[in-house]
């Protein structure tokens, strides 16, 4: 029962990785890029650090883990929200699909 579950967190994790590595490369400008990236990377990191506790079934290993996964939650999004931030803030071009630009973004902050 328990290699099933251990097959489960790191397929799934797996999958996560795969969809992240995809979203780079796939996405159209850096805003969507950094949404893929930060949400699946975290997803993928936290199944297969879960996998590894389970598997080694110790308490200092799970320790570290919990915090490892805490760790990445409190970080990736902020990590990644200041990168969009900065690209934003350089004039990072959005997608051309996008009905809101940087110019009309803008000028909404200022007014």
């Amino acid at each position: 029962m328990i290699e099933w579950l251990l097959a489960l967190l790191i397929v799934s994790g797996s999958f996560f990785g795969f969809t992240a590595a995809l979203g780079l490369v796939r996405m159209p400008d850096i805003y969507t890029r950094m949404s893929t990236s930060g949400k699946a990377a975290t997803l993928c990191c936290g199944l297969l650090l879960a996998a590894v506790a389970i598997q080694l079934q110790d308490a200092r290993v799970t320790a570290r883990v919990v915090a490892a996964i805490l760790f990445l939650l409190l970080t990736v999004p902020v990590g990644a929200h200041m990168i969009a931030r900065a690209a934003y803030r350089t004039g990072s071009p959005m997608w051309k699909g996008d009905t809101t630009g940087p110019s009309e973004s803008a000028s909404r902050e200022q007014q």
